[in-house]
């Protein structure tokens, strides 16, 4: 309690999932929060429970990241209000699991606009400063799936993918300028991004045993507010996985076949 007492913390997506329990456990140890997300109204809910429950001030605002000049005129009032901010958490984000083939081009750019230029647009419009001040943490919210890719999620790999080439590229940019990067790559959570991700609802009934709680996500992210490091991996056995195949690709592409084509 109270590790991040007196930290202002920006969150993207923060209207649902982890992004909202990100919130809840950074108000718990004493931040400042401003939350970003396209729904006013469940960001409303979110800082009225945050602020009767902590002693914490949360300011909202409505933002579609994927509209470049919404994410300026946001980060610019956020400064009005906050002042310095400490940590960014780049959570916004959303996949649809389809095949290559079938994939609508429109949905194929919207996906590239929230999950990549989104995030690109709202770390830039902190960088300078942070850069200037020689302080601060980015996090990236990636995922397990721009490590392996797997049949139905060409478009959503490739755009986690794209994350985690600029964040390592970041990382080595601000490493003498004292601002952490650090990348957050987990397997399936138990959140609604499968709403949208997963119509048929088969994927998520072949891996519900294997899928991460959002409350632990959280702890793992908000504990790297306190202790930076370069990347969460969850879980680990997945991570593992990850290694493999950079070893193996061959033969675990190979081994893999029928758990990759269970969505």
């Amino acid at each position: 309690m109270g590790r991040l007492t007196g930290k202002n913390i920006v969150i993207t997506g923060a209207s649902g999932g982890i992004g909202a329990e990100i919130a809840r456990q950074a108000a718990a140890n004493g931040a400042n929060l401003a939350l970003l997300a396209r729904s006013a109204d469940k960001l409303e809910r979110l800082k009225g429970e945050l602020e009767s429950a902590y002693n914490s001030k949360v300011f909202i605002h409505k933002l579609d990241v994927s509209d470049t000049d919404q994410v300026e005129a946001a980060f610019a009032r956020i400064y009005e209000e906050m002042g310095d901010i400490d940590i960014l958490v780049n959570n916004a984000g959303f996949g649809i699991f389809r095949l290559a083939y079938e994939a609508d081009i429109d949905e194929i750019k919207s996906m590239f606009d929230v999950n990549v230029i989104g995030l690109m647009a709202c770390t830039s419009a902190v960088l300078p400063k942070m850069r200037a001040r020689r302080s601060g943490h980015i996090i990236n919210i990636a995922s397990q799936a721009g490590k392996i890719a797997t049949p139905k999620s060409s478009v959503y790999s490739a755009t986690k993918h794209a994350v985690l080439g600029y964040t390592n590229s970041l990382r080595m940019e601000m490493s003498d300028f004292n601002v952490h990067v650090t990348s957050v790559n987990p397997g399936p959570i138990e959140t609604n991004f499968f709403t949208i991700a997963d119509e048929s609802g088969s994927y998520v009934k072949n891996v519900k045993r294997w899928m991460l709680k959002p409350e632990y996500v959280a702890k793992k992210v908000v504990g790297s507010m306190v202790k930076p490091v370069r990347e969460i991996n969850l879980p680990g056995w997945m991570n593992a996985g990850s290694v493999f195949y950079a070893l193996f690709p061959r033969l675990f592409e190979l081994l893999g076949k029928k758990a990759f084509n269970q969505k």
